[in-house]
């Protein structure tokens, strides 16, 4: 269960007391996802990003080991058409240097990409159309979700209607 601290215009923020609270909130994004989705991930190091996207994974039906991209730059999934994608670009140098991995390639109808440290991809990447800030805090972490586009409004939506 998810417990929302505050709700404003295009936003959400969220109480995640707990590594359950975490995996609540993953398990409510997994089930809002859509093809086309752009998510940043954004928070310090430590902050709970990669494992809010094992925790989305997992929920997907993803039952193997779940790698952080750090050293990849992307790591790849693929549920039932969809293909999800996970980078993290904190090692990047330049935003540039996706052009060498082909961040094109990756940026599919049917993928939903999620990207830590996104401004280190600045110019790159497409803009987020839902960014979630973890943060913590002296219980565990708080998340704030931001809808940039009608699409992350939609999922903000869906993530509300299970929240009291």
């Amino acid at each position: 269960m998810l417990r929302q601290l505050i709700t404003f215009k295009g936003g959400l923020q969220l109480d995640l007391p707990d590594l359950m609270a975490t995996q609540a909130l993953a398990s409510a994004l997994a089930k809002a996802l859509e093809p086309g989705l752009c998510i940043y991930l954004e928070g310090d190091l430590g902050a709970g990003k990669t494992t809010l996207v094992r925790g989305v994974l997992n929920s997907l039906g993803h039952n193997t080991t779940i790698k952080s991209p750090t050293f990849t730059l992307v790591e790849t999934y693929n549920f039932d058409g969809m293909d999800v994608y996970h980078f993290d670009l904190y090692r990047l140098a330049d935003p540039s240097e996706l052009e060498y991995i082909g961040v094109r390639d990756y940026l599919l109808a049917n993928a939903v990409c999620f990207f830590e440290w996104a401004n280190k991809g600045a110019g790159q990447i497409p803009v987020a159309d839902l960014e979630i800030e973890l943060n913590i805090n002296q219980t565990g972490r708080v998340a704030i979700l931001n809808a940039n586009t009608e699409r992350g409004l939609k999922v903000l939506q869906a993530l509300t209607m299970g929240t009291p």
